[in-house]
């Protein structure tokens, strides 16, 4: 048995191969179409296998991204497809290939890694908690808006350039080129819908599905928030059923306006986050504390604890895992009880930190 390790390049079909069986099984595509900038040459070296006289037993993927928000640049490394071998099952073998993930995710400088599963306590184990913000809408009935002069459609021939102007006004996104978002538009089982001016211009739109994922949600969407409660409006009439938003919890103003409807409102977690860097990410948190006027924050590891606060307001936190929920929330500090109201007003000036990993990006 050998690994974790990359695979070679000329292994990569039989890597897919597996993949696809015990990942894809009931897809006519492959799994390389639904994540096409992780599975490529390019990301090989983030590739993680564990092999047995040339079988593959286990798999997982690490992909880098830069995510910008109001106050810090993230590199987030993004980890999935995480698979064993029935037959190669209780052996760790998982464990030693996100270990290496993680390792990898550390040598490339990234802040801190992020997964998607259900399987919470095996991700415990290993240091990951679930944090961050979703908030996502459960549309169950039409409803009107005010008149709009906007083209909708659902013709999934769209500019590339047109959606990646959009994407790129959000607060909070990852780094993308267009080419990459040429790339996301083609993968199976993607319904985009739009919304254009008369003049021409895409002025919304809305993704729903990802290949075998995320199907019935939107989780990708652009605009401004009128022109997209046109534009949901009008999914709503279209699909003549339910469906449902994902939305960050930092865009308030859309929010608000789906409040209005008649709609279900569930909020949860944006994944599984764990810190695989915490000096860096402790000196980009300072940077933007001062920033933001309060230059006496506190946010020091020490070998058994953390000391967290504001000047002489210091709280220890044993385990990072608590930590990462202070960090990324979802947490109200008023309710903890830990700090007086001035700390409180200071700390929520950057906390919890804004990240968000749009559908895309989650592998």
């Amino acid at each position: 048995m050998e690994g974790p390790r990359s695979p070679r390049e000329a292994e990569l079909p039989q890597v897919f191969d597996f993949l696809n069986k015990k990942l894809r099984s009931e897809a006519p595509w492959s799994i390389t179409a639904e994540y096409p900038t992780a599975f490529t040459p390019q990301n090989i070296h983030n590739m993680r296998i564990i092999a047995d006289d040339e079988k593959v037993l286990s798999h997982a993927v690490m992909k880098p991204l830069i995510i910008k928000s109001p106050h810090v640049i993230f590199k987030v490394g993004a980890i999935g497809s995480v698979v064993t071998d029935d037959a190669a099952r209780g052996q760790g073998l998982s464990t030693q290939i996100i270990t290496d993930c993680l390792k990898s995710a550390t040598e490339q400088s990234c802040d801190i890694a992020i997964l998607w599963t259900d399987l919470f306590d095996f991700y415990r184990r290993m240091g990951f908690e679930l944090a961050g913000s979703e908030v996502s809408f459960v549309i169950e009935e039409e409803f009107n808006v005010p008149p709009v002069n906007l083209r909708f459609s659902d013709d999934p021939k769209v500019s590339p350039d047109a959606i990646y102007r959009l994407y790129a006004s959000h607060s909070v996104n990852s780094v993308r080129t267009i080419e990459e978002t040429r790339k996301f538009l083609s993968i199976p089982q993607t319904k985009v819908y739009t919304a254009w001016e008369t003049n021409g211009q895409l002025a919304a739109y809305a993704i729903e599905g990802k290949g075998v994922d995320l199907g019935g949600y939107i989780h990708e969407w652009g605009g401004s928030v009128s022109k997209l409660m046109a534009l949901f409006a009008y999914i709503r009439a279209q699909k003549k059923q339910p469906y449902t938003i994902i939305v960050p919890r930092h865009s308030q103003n859309l929010i608000n306006q789906l409040q209005t409807k008649e709609v279900t409102m569930n909020s949860g977690f944006l994944g599984m986050i764990k810190l695989v860097n915490f000096d860096q990410l402790a000196a980009k948190i300072k940077r933007a504390f001062r920033a933001e006027g309060v230059a006496d924050i506190v946010l020091e590891k020490h070998p058994a604890h953390f000391v967290f606060g504001v000047g002489q307001e210091l709280v220890t936190i044993e385990q990072e895992t608590d930590l990462v929920k202070l960090l990324f929330g979802p947490i109200d500090y008023r309710a903890l009880g830990l700090f007086k109201e001035e700390t409180v007003v200071k700390l929520e000036k950057v906390l919890p930190l804004p990240l968000w990993v749009w559908g895309w990006d989650s592998i």
